[in-house]
């Protein structure tokens, strides 16, 4: 999964300064990314507050080690099944 390099309360900021008046021009110049890039913060993040978002990526985080757990056990079971149908 691609990492972003700015820290959600990083991005947070950069949200609640535009929804607070300031011109969409203005903040890319002073947090330095394109205008795009806030518009795109902007789709993806529009709304949550600071705890709320990290409450969500601890979940997504949690959610894929998860997955990751079901697959390794899904191939061991796997494994074994092929293991004892040449058994017998």
């Amino acid at each position: 999964m691609k990492r972003t390099r700015f820290t959600e309360e990083q991005i947070i900021g950069v949200l609640k300064g535009a929804e607070a008046g300031a011109k969409t021009a203005d903040m890319a110049r002073q947090h330095g990314v394109p205008e795009a890039t806030i518009y795109n913060l902007k789709a993806k993040y529009g709304g949550p507050e600071v705890s709320e978002s990290s409450r969500l990526w601890t979940l997504k985080a949690e959610n894929a080690k998860l997955k990751r757990l079901l697959a390794d056990a899904m191939l061991d079971q796997a494994a074994l099944k092929d293991l004892l149908a040449k058994k017998f």
